[in-house]
Parts: structure tokens; C-alpha cells; sequence
């Protein structure tokens, strides 16, 4: 899996988890609707700047969004090994 689905993945299952539309994540990240749609597609790759601004919102702090990146890709990773 590309690092943009990964990223993809994990932003739409914190923003479900939380309870948060797109729309209303981007609306408290100052994101547009849009872009919010393409990364939770893999369509786009975040910046840091753009991590940091959706993690307040989805109650996560940017080093534990990082971790769950980070987990996810060595999964992968393992998966693609096996």
C-alpha cells in the first residue's frame, strides 16, 4: 500500500472515530472540504504543517498521528514480506 493510502486510511478512521464530517474536520483545520477527500483517497500526501493542523481536531497529538503512520507502513511492510 503507498504511503497516501496509508495516510488516507488512518485520517478517515480518526475523523470517524471522532464523529467529524469532512466538512467540519475541515472547517477546525482550515483545510478545504476538497483536500480533506483527497488525502482520506490517496490522492494527496500531507505536509507536517497540514498533519499538525488535523490533529487538533481529531484529538490526536501530531507525534502519535506520526505513530499510527509509522505502525501501519511496517505492517505493510510485514504483509508484503510473508
Amino acid at each position: 500500500m503507498s504511503i497516501e493510502a496509508i495516510i488516507g486510511k488512518i485520517l478517515k478512521s480518526l475523523r470517524i472515530k471522532r464523529g467529524l464530517s469532512q466538512e467540519e474536520l475541515a472547517f477546525q483545520s482550515n483545510l478545504d472540504r476538497t483536500y480533506i477527500s483527497m488525502l482520506e483517497r490517496g490522492i494527496h500526501q500531507p505536509t507536517i504543517s497540514t498533519l499538525i493542523s488535523l490533529s487538533k481536531p481529531l484529538n490526536i497529538k501530531p507525534s502519535d498521528f506520526m505513530k499510527l503512520i509509522e505502525q501501519e507502513l511496517v505492517l505493510d511492510k510485514t504483509e508484503e514480506d510473508t
